[in-house]
């Protein structure tokens, strides 16, 4: 038995020189291919999948993907807006009153600003009572017209008093309605 115990110990002392030379090789070994670069694996460059909405011969550039932005949209020529409320399009100018004729008149223009689409307008003048400005209207005349891309039409708006005698009286001339539509 004490044969055993030294041949064991022996053997594993032995096995323990040859096991620590078999270390130092292999120390020696990894330490050399480390350094030359031949051991270790090399690093790769990640590749990025294309999204599945990208097709193959769409290209990924990351720059183009910023989040904060969003598409912005300008109409072109042929997708002119409007605004329905056409007062800003019209002026008027000689508000008048005859005596002989008992009749109202106001001229009026009307300028389409669009380059592209023709407008029908929706006419309203109202002769309002001025002195008391109580909100009475003396007459009131209506009409439609159409203003071709960027034209001007102009028109004597008439209205005429039913009464055979009118006193001194107070008036002023209003552009109540022109609602434009689209034709």
């Amino acid at each position: 038995m004490k044969q055993r115990m030294r041949m064991g110990t022996a053997v594993r002392g032995g096995a323990r020189r040859g096991s620590r030379a078999a270390a130092a090789t292999a120390l020696v070994l990894v330490t050399a291919t480390t350094a030359s670069g031949c051991l270790l694996p090399r690093a790769h460059p990640v590749v990025v999948p294309p999204s599945p909405t990208t097709t193959s011969s769409d290209s990924y550039d990351p720059a183009d993907a910023t989040p904060s932005e969003e598409p912005t949209y300008s109409p072109s020529p042929a997708e002119e807006t409007y605004d329905p409320d056409g007062r800003d399009d019209v002026s008027g100018r000689n508000c008048d009153f005859s005596n002989s004729l008992r009749q109202f008149t106001y001229t009026v223009s009307i300028t389409n600003p669009s380059t592209t689409d023709s407008f029908s307008y929706d006419m309203a003048v109202n002769w309002m009572k001025a002195k008391p400005a109580d909100g009475k209207a003396y007459g009131l005349h209506q009409r439609s017209i159409v203003v071709g891309p960027g034209d001007t039409e102009t028109y004597t708006a008439k209205y005429t008093v039913n009464q055979s005698s009118i006193g001194q009286f107070w008036y002023t001339c209003q552009i109540t309605r022109a609602h434009k539509t689209r034709m």
